[in-house]
């Protein structure tokens, strides 16, 4: 991958063309609760409400270069990057179609038709809507674009850039993992402005393959996505980006539903902000952590905020909402 310093910077000026740079906040209650300094990237405040928006951004402006005849796009999503891509792509004047699988989160539906997608509901997880959307590419002759690209680590790269630019001596950050654009978004950053930061990715102990894949050093799977925090519910790990994490990411941690939850409670009173299950995950880790972490500089990626209302009200309530 070209995630080369000069690469991350032109990158990073596409994407902040079209949307500002997000805060990045040490919250005091989270310091007291957790006996470290936490820095929170409010990725949650993006047009999109995810940190998908950034990498949609480069992967249209590549596309519309290296692909000038194509005229629609098709993708396959659980809500956050098919939001994104269809923003993206309704913007450079193109056809959007989404697939997602049945069961997805109401209000990313909503959301994805409301920036303009026609939506397609396939499958019982997101690797057989996945493949639903590969055949209909083919057979509609439309551009199938991946949940991990090149093109997206350098858009997302830039969330990394603005957080460790603001705070370079931080010890330690937690990023939420799906198919790893986040996770080898944020350790390009740290590589291009040379600091030692340690990068830890978070999966769903329901989801673990890249977790699994990272430390045994092979593309490992899991059969199921039993979690409700959707955007990590990502079974079959992406070889590319296990290519390049896997000598830079200090570790992984995996984390239950019941650990998410708490943390979206503890963001919610601690900043006032509401997450989504994966935008909470780096938090449960660190929460996880917490003894490791004492006294320390900390950061966690708060990757989307987009949690259904009817999610909302049983975490707040006190409880962990089912597997989707």
């Amino acid at each position: 991958m070209d995630v080369s310093p000069a690469s991350l910077r032109d990158a990073a000026a596409l994407v902040h063309a079209q949307m500002a740079p997000t805060a990045q906040f040490a919250w005091p209650l989270l310091a007291r609760r957790l006996g470290c300094e936490v820095w929170v990237k409010h990725e949650n405040h993006t047009p999109t409400g995810a940190f998908k928006a950034r990498g949609a951004i480069t992967y249209m402006d590549w596309l519309r270069r290296t692909h000038p005849e194509v005229k629609g796009i098709i993708t396959a999503t659980r809500g956050n990057h098919g939001q994104a891509q269809v923003r993206a792509a309704r913007a450079a004047g193109l056809s959007a179609t989404i697939v997602v699988p049945f069961g997805n989160a109401r209000e990313k539906n909503a959301a994805m038709r409301a920036f303009g997608a026609d939506l397609i509901e396939h499958g019982a997880t997101f690797d057989e809507a996945k493949a639903e959307a590969m055949a209909r590419a083919a057979q509609y002759g439309l551009f199938m674009v991946p949940a991990f690209h090149e093109q997206l680590v350098r858009g997302v790269a830039s969330y990394g850039l603005e957080l460790l630019a603001a705070v370079p001596d931080l010890d330690t950050v937690y990023v939420p993992v799906g198919c790893g654009s986040g996770l080898c978004g944020t350790i390009a950053a740290r590589d291009a402005l040379g600091l030692a930061t340690k990068v830890v990715g978070v999966v769903s102990s329901a989801v673990d393959g890249a977790k699994q894949s990272f430390e045994q050093g092979r593309l490992i799977g899991t059969e199921t996505a039993h979690t409700f925090a959707d955007g990590i519910a990502v079974c079959t790990p992406v070889q590319a980006a296990l290519d390049y994490l896997t000598s830079r990411a200090e570790r992984f941690v995996a984390v239950d539903d019941d650990e998410i939850a708490e943390a979206i409670r503890v963001l919610w009173q601690d900043t006032h902000n509401l997450a989504e299950g994966a935008g909470a995950a780096a938090m449960a880790a660190l929460m996880q952590e917490r003894e490791a972490m004492q006294g320390r500089k900390v950061a966690v990626i708060l990757s989307g905020g987009n949690l259904d209302m009817s999610q909302a009200a049983t975490v707040l309530a006190g409880q962990t909402p089912p597997p989707m």
